[in-house]
């Protein structure tokens, strides 16, 4: 059943000259402002029973009525997916999401998700929005994603997310060999000319993506990358962006290039390498519920173990 919500405060003097938004964000503060402004437009919130615009101003004194429907989501199916539950309470789930996990459903994957799997681990999900998914990783990325199972946590993390509080890092393995770490501070936006990929440009949203270097190989570099934005594709497209694509990144990876004289087995390994190479490893937020600083780590999935093993053992035997 969709959930019902009722509310009614006073606007303090406090806030007198705020705009409407503002108010209802300070004094509904388990709902994001985002949602509050569409419960404004489509009049879900009144101010002294008559519908208002974001932008009015208030005066103080007003009596702002919330009478809203959060619809469930009834659209998708609970499916038995396996998840690596990495950490989970009453406010959040944390995740290992392996590689080839679609994180929502789409036009060309209606089922078979990371939300269908929460539905079923979390039938609790289906009265938040989107299944309490805050943010997301490309389908063959791995690692770690955390996930709201109340409104007043997905509000909460959403607000960390956009002030930039979250802490999110990743390890890469870039084709190229580095000689220190950098930051890549370049908008990021839609391709002019393809529209399913991004790139830098001008007109991009800001995107800032800091990284170093943990080890170098003969021809790769092991990096890890911390992110300070949270744009679609950042990680790889910030590293081509500085000649140093991501290994088996189909996207933007550009012309397959072996190291010479290395041997068959880690030539047909780079040749076959299934995917980006990118693992989220570490994720540190503001806990909904203690307000306490919690972090959450996943070690390397094997593929990238492999992958690794094989570069520091050419770069040994070419030394």
């Amino acid at each position: 059943m969709p959930q019902t919500l009722e509310a009614q405060q006073r606007v303090p003097t406090s806030l007198a000259g705020s705009r409407l938004d503002q108010a209802a964000a300070e004094l509904f503060a388990e709902h994001s402002r985002e949602r509050l402004k569409q419960w404004i437009k489509q009049g879900a919130l009144t101010v002294d029973g008559r519908p208002g615009k974001p932008k009015d101003k208030v005066a103080g004194g007003e009596r702002l009525e919330l009478t809203a429907t959060l619809e469930e989501e009834t659209r998708f199916e609970a499916e038995d997916i396996p998840l690596a539950v990495v950490h989970e309470d009453d406010e959040v789930l944390v995740i290992d999401k392996p590689a080839g996990l679609v994180v929502h459903p789409a036009a060309g994957n209606p089922d078979g998700t990371l939300l269908n799997a929460l539905l079923h681990h979390c039938p609790g999900l289906a009265a938040v929005p989107r299944a309490g998914i805050v943010h997301r990783l490309d389908k063959d990325t791995t690692g770690l994603m955390v996930v709201a199972k109340t409104l007043a946590a997905q509000t909460a993390l959403v607000e960390q997310l956009q002030a930039r509080t979250v802490s999110r890092e990743y390890d890469a393995v870039c084709v190229g060999v580095m000689t220190s770490g950098s930051t890549v501070d370049a908008p990021i936006g839609r391709h002019p000319k393809d529209r399913k990929r991004q790139a830098v440009h001008p007109s991009g949203k800001p995107a800032v993506t800091h990284y170093r270097v943990v080890e170098r190989f003969r021809a790769h570099t092991h990096v890890r990358c911390r992110l300070e934005t949270g744009r679609t594709h950042q990680i790889r497209v910030h590293m081509a962006h500085r000649r140093f694509p991501l290994v088996g990144d189909p996207v933007y990876g550009g012309r397959l290039k072996l190291p010479p004289g290395a041997s068959e087995a880690l030539k047909e390994l780079l040749r076959g390498f299934p995917r980006q190479a990118l693992h989220a490893r570490k994720l540190a937020f503001l806990h909904p519920g203690s307000g306490e600083t919690v972090a959450f780590r996943a070690p390397l999935p094997d593929d990238l173990l492999l992958l690794i093993d094989y570069l520091r053992d050419d770069h040994e035997v070419m030394r």
